[in-house]
């Protein structure tokens, strides 16, 4: 665990010289070069307190995820698989002392269900997600409902990018996840500091900090290209969290080339029974929550910053600004809520915990188009190959949107065709034709053909 140094974080937390407005001005400045930030640089902008200050900021972290990411917004819904958990995480409804949920573990044909749903919906990407139980959520369920998934087709459309948000496994088990066909390999810290860390997991296998700390070594080690991290703000300081994850990042990215492909930044919300979701130790409050954002996306400007539906549509439209890149979009935490088409009592007594953006994913798509954001359901990259040290090389060099736009603008044109309603058709396509105007040269007419395809019924069109 030496490289989460709490000695080192805790010192520059107290560094009095960290807050002086020149040097943090300076550093944002620095920043906007897309090279990303040290721990100490960082340090110095969690300590920002002028408005002025944040304002440079917050203008900065949308440049640069500009520069990198461009308008796009990668949308993706959470498929909670199984509830069973043997793991007590006082900030969990999940966790097994909760008496008053309702366990589901769903079959293979309700995870068929769930799908066509999400589908239907038109979604391209899924997170699933398991509760830790080493019968419920095995490799052999994992895998079967990976290939479930995979097989579902709906009105043209299907899931083409299953990333997963599991328990740690050893070396061999990852090597068997991998082998499902996943994307992304997600697992998230909860909390780096130590203490908090085993207060707040008094029992099951997620007490180990150490294991939880280095699966993601054992995640790349076994082939699984691309990672993502995260903590559950709230259990501490968000600003020792924040340095300790990106000592995190640092240390992934210094021994294997490549940092997290994705960073996750969820707030403790209420849940069923769960002690500290009820009182929060350290709740963060919105201004806090976006220079968190802002300040990751200049720490490491080349990683997807995700945000959930725990937090309000309002807000969310807010940290679209300051550098987020990746949303959940018409999301449920409970296992077999989608089939269900609006919310129940009983979706609440099995859920993880509570949301804040109800909308639909039609909702979604056509509040991004009027905010000026790219809705893109692209998932291109695992088909090419490009993955892991070859995506990293293409997002620190700002190279990436030269790809992800075409099939962005592509896979919106499906989503258009497909699925969407007639108001969110109608304010998509005249989104789409502005976008594709904006881009010039032999890429135009090559997005102008990729179109043309879909229009005459292609589908997974892309470069």
């Amino acid at each position: 665990m030496e490289f989460i140094d709490e000695s080192l974080i805790c010192s520059l937390l107290q560094d009095e010289t960290l807050k002086d407005q020149s040097l943090q001005n300076e550093i944002i400045e620095k920043a906007k070069e897309a090279k990303g930030l040290s721990l100490k640089d960082s340090a110095a902008l969690l300590n920002i307190s002028s408005e002025d200050v944040l304002d440079n900021l917050f203008s900065a972290a949308r440049q640069i995820k500009e520069k990198i990411y461009g308008n796009r917004l990668v949308l993706f819904a959470p498929l909670y698989i199984t509830n069973a958990c043997v793991n007590n995480c006082l900030y969990c409804a999940f966790r097994q002392d909760n008496k008053e949920l309702i366990r589901k573990t769903l079959t293979l044909d309700e995870i068929r269900e769930e799908i066509e749903f999400l589908v239907g919906q038109g979604h391209k990407r899924i997170l699933l997600v398991a509760g830790e139980h080493p019968k419920k959520s095995s490799m052999q369920y994992l895998g079967d409902a990976v290939e479930t998934i995979y097989k579902v087709k709906v009105n043209n459309g299907n899931i083409r990018r299953v990333n997963i948000n599991s328990a740690p496994l050893s070396i061999d088990n990852f090597k068997v996840l991998k082998s499902f066909g996943i994307g992304t390999y997600q697992c998230f810290q909860e909390t780096y500091h130590y203490e908090t860390y085993k207060t707040m997991h008094p029992s099951g296998p997620k007490s180990d900090y150490a294991w939880r700390l280095y699966a993601m070594d054992r995640a790349l080690q076994a082939g699984i290209d691309d990672v993502g991290i995260g903590s559950l703000f709230g259990l501490t300081d968000y600003k020792f969290e924040t340095l300790a994850m990106l000592s995190h990042a640092f240390n992934l990215d210094k021994n294997y080339g490549i940092g997290p492909h994705t960073i996750s930044v969820p707030r403790i919300e209420p849940a069923l029974n769960a002690p500290a979701a009820k009182n929060i130790p350290f709740a963060i409050d919105d201004s806090s929550f976006k220079k968190i954002i802002a300040i990751l996306r200049l720490a490491v400007p080349y990683t997807g910053i995700i945000l959930s539906t725990r937090e309000k549509a309002e807000f969310r439209r807010e940290l679209f600004n300051v550098g987020i890149s990746q949303i959940s979009a018409g999301s449920r935490t409970s296992p077999g809520s989608y089939k269900e088409s609006k919310e129940s009592l009983k979706e609440h007594e099995m859920e993880q915990f509570q949301l804040g953006d109800h909308r639909s994913l039609d909702e979604v798509v056509k509040d991004c188009c009027n905010l000026g954001y790219m809705p893109s359901f692209c998932t291109a990259c695992y088909r090419s190959q490009r993955t892991g040290d070859r995506f990293m090389e293409l997002a620190k060099s700002g190279d990436i949107g030269k790809i992800c736009v075409p099939n962005a603008l592509s896979t919106f044109k499906e989503y258009l065709i497909d699925f969407a309603s007639d108001g969110t058709s109608s304010v998509g396509e005249e989104f789409l034709n502005e976008q594709i105007s904006r881009v010039n040269g032999t890429t135009n007419s090559k997005i102008k053909k990729m179109i043309e395809r879909v229009e005459n019924g292609e589908r997974d069109v892309y470069f």
